[in-house]
């Protein structure tokens, strides 16, 4: 590509979208470093997500959440995968521009619960209707996502390849993402 990373692409969205692994395809296609918001706040409390939801809440892993986005975004460039409420703060959104793109990958409700309805890892769907609290949480978080930078469409037929292959053909239109070689 003769062009190198200047910033961090921050891949958010929902659970179930593809973020962490078109994130790390589209690192590898890149080559930059990967990144997962989530494994590095279970890394640092010793306890999965749905542990610390379990234990100390959402508004105590939000929190937690947001030091470790500001983290992350200090790194080197690379693709950062979020989890899917770490966009709804506007200080998270405020952080990822300053320092990075924001990629939404978007995908349907009917594929996102096909891919997280037989999922016990996903807190926030703990309910006596999973898929009623899916589709409340899609009306509720779309708009937000809406303001990402990029937006790409997830498929049912697509691989995570070519999903990577899709979102680096959207972000070669941000000049404002790459440095070119002195």
């Amino acid at each position: 590509m003769g062009r190198t990373l200047g910033k961090t692409v921050v891949m958010v969205g929902m659970m179930g979208a593809g973020k962490t692994a078109v994130g790390k395809a589209l690192a590898h296609r890149l080559g930059v470093p990967f990144r997962d918001c989530d494994a590095e706040i279970e890394a640092a409390a010793n306890r999965t997500v749905a542990e610390i939801f379990a234990r100390d809440g959402e508004p105590f892993f939000r929190e937690k959440e947001s030091r470790v986005l500001e983290r992350l975004l200090q790194d080197a460039p690379g693709v950062l995968s979020t989890g899917g409420g770490v966009f709804l703060s506007a200080r998270n959104r405020a952080l990822i521009a300053a320092q990075g793109v924001s990629v939404w990958l978007r995908a349907d409700r009917a594929l996102l619960w096909q891919r997280v309805r037989n999922k016990d890892t996903r807190p926030l769907l703990r309910t006596a209707d999973p898929r009623a609290t899916l589709d409340d949480l899609c009306a509720r978080r779309e708009p937000e996502y809406a303001k990402a930078d990029v937006v790409v469409d997830s498929a049912a037929d697509r691989s995570i390849e070519e999903m990577a292959a899709r979102v680096e053909a959207a972000l070669l239109d941000r000049p404002d993402l790459w440095e070119d070689p002195e």
